[in-house]
Parts: C-alpha cells; sequence; structure tokens
C-alpha cells in the first residue's frame, strides 16, 4: 500500500461524500463532478491504498468490508483536519472555516426563533466562516451532529440520542388544522370523535406511538415537509397539525380552522444541539454565544 500524501485528501473527500450520497449519481450534485469523473478519482483512490473501497454497477452501491473500515478512518482524518484548520486559524488571530447548521423546515416565519438575526449577529463577530445551512428531519440533524455532517442544529426532538447535547430554545405552538373546503369546516359542534375519524396527514418522521398521543391510530396521507402537508390539507381531503405561526396567513386568510384546540393542541420543545466532545470548539461556542445571547435579551 502506498502512503496516502496530504494531496490524496481531496480523494478521502470524494470518496466519504459517495459514500454519504450513496453513489456515484447522488454524489454529482454534491461534489460538482460528472460520474466519469467521480468514477476516475475513486480507482485512483483504490489504487493508492491497493484494496477495493467500493462495488458499483448495476447492482447498486455498497461498500466492500474494508471500505466500511476505510470510511471510519476517513471521517475520522477529515474531523482532525478541519479542527487542525480551525486552530491554526486561532493562533494566527482570526477564526475561519465552516459553520454547518442543521434545521427543520418551515422555520422562517417562527419569530421566537429568528434565526436569520441569530446568523447576522455570529457573522458580525466572525467574517471569515463560511455558512452552510440544510434542512432536515429530526431524525436526521441527530445523526448528522452525531456523524459531524452538522456542526450545530436546530430542531424539536422528541427523542433524544446519546452523544447529543441539547440546548432548550422555546416551545413552538402546534395546532390541529383543516381548510375551508373540508366538511369539518363549517360544521358546528365537533366532537373529538369526530375529528379522529377524519383522513389525518402525519409527518414521515413521526412514529406510530407520536401519532397515537394526539389519538389518532393511523394515517392517510404522510408528508416530509410543512409545506407539502399544508398542500394536502388546503387540498380539503385531509386535517393535521401545522405550527401557528406558519399557518397565520392562512388563518387571517379564513383558509385554514383550528380544530378543538383544548384537545388537539401540543408544544413542541425546540433545542439547539450539537455533540458532546465538541463544545470547546471555538465556532462552536460563539454561535451558542449569538443564540444564548438573544433569548437573554428577550
Amino acid at each position: 500500500m502506498e502512503e496516502v500524501a496530504y494531496s490524496d485528501i481531496k480523494l478521502i473527500r470524494i470518496f466519504v461524500s459517495v459514500v454519504r450520497n450513496k453513489g456515484f449519481a447522488n454524489a454529482q450534485q454534491e461534489l460538482n463532478l460528472s460520474t466519469s469523473a467521480i468514477s476516475t478519482y475513486m480507482t485512483q483512490l483504490e489504487q493508492i491504498v491497493g484494496f477495493k473501497l467500493c462495488e458499483r454497477g448495476r447492482g447498486g452501491f455498497s461498500l466492500t468490508q474494508k471500505g466500511e473500515m476505510f470510511l471510519q478512518e476517513a471521517k475520522r482524518i477529515l474531523h482532525e483536519l478541519e479542527n487542525f484548520s480551525r486552530h491554526t486559524a486561532q493562533i494566527k488571530g482570526e477564526l475561519t472555516g465552516t459553520l454547518r447548521i442543521g434545521m427543520l423546515d418551515s422555520m422562517v416565519t417562527d419569530k421566537n426563533i429568528p434565526l436569520d438575526q441569530m446568523i447576522r449577529e455570529f457573522s458580525k463577530q466572525n467574517p471569515h466562516i463560511y455558512i452552510k445551512i440544510q434542512v432536515q428531519s429530526p431524525y436526521e440533524l441527530q445523526m448528522g451532529v452525531l456523524e459531524n455532517r452538522f456542526d450545530v442544529a436546530i430542531g424539536s426532538f422528541f427523542m433524544k440520542m446519546n452523544g447529543v447535547m441539547y440546548q432548550p430554545l422555546h416551545k413552538e405552538q402546534q395546532w390541529l388544522f383543516c381548510s375551508d373546503k373540508h366538511p369539518m369546516f363549517a360544521q358546528q359542534n365537533l366532537t373529538a370523535d369526530v375529528i379522529r375519524q377524519g383522513k389525518m396527514v402525519s409527518r414521515g418522521y413521526w412514529s406510530h406511538t407520536e401519532l397515537a398521543k394526539q389519538g389518532f391510530k393511523h394515517s392517510f396521507a404522510t408528508v416530509d415537509s410543512m409545506e407539502a402537508q399544508l398542500i394536502l390539507i388546503l387540498s380539503g381531503q385531509y386535517i393535521g397539525y401545522l405550527p401557528e405561526h406558519f399557518a397565520q396567513y392562512w388563518v387571517e386568510q379564513k383558509r385554514l380552522k383550528v380544530l378543538l384546540p383544548e384537545m388537539f393542541g401540543y408544544c413542541a420543545p425546540f433545542s439547539l444541539i450539537f455533540r458532546r466532545g465538541r463544545t470547546r470548539e471555538l465556532v462552536i461556542q460563539n454561535f451558542r454565544k449569538a443564540v444564548k445571547n438573544f433569548f437573554t435579551e428577550k
């Protein structure tokens, strides 16, 4: 096996991206490379390490046993290199690098967590930090933090994971809605039993337990974003939950109606999360400080 030189780090980054995206084709957009170019780079890396890293072809993409072992070491090396770059920048007296933020969708209308203002204050204090934001489900946000794909993330997490630290922020109000095209919209004296018989749209990251907590045995549709959930509710064929801030415009337009708020409303606790063991990293400390200062001021 040849020694992996520093110049070969690019190949390692490509390999990790391919694995993360589960194939050459899926990694094209992230890497801004063609599949043929990715294939060439992967072949070069395999020649350097001296063994086959992955299987690719009609059978799909999969790692070999040695590829799995190499992946863990590759992630460790990339993380250490990133920390090295940050520490070097600190010695120079400036903070550089990338802050990777994960978040739930449709947070832009939530005045209780004005992420835009938090980032503005953070960027003023850390002008050389590159910001990268990605929207994911609660599960993916937590896994992203554990795997160092996100430095921090903001969301509502009912199922907490070991190795992740949770900094409470606020509680988001959720209501059960129907639209003006749904029979329940004009119906008077609605009962909980009648509502529970409605066609419920749930979120893809909800478990059956979460659905049962609200009194619904099963759902009739599943979505992965608030916008998709809103569309199905507005169709008049489904009822479903939406954050109060996200639904406000449609309520004011008399397109949405809250169903039995005293019975079906609930609060979703939001937290800022980061990986345990990374609390001393300056970029994470500074972002936590920006968030904490905002809530302290409020």
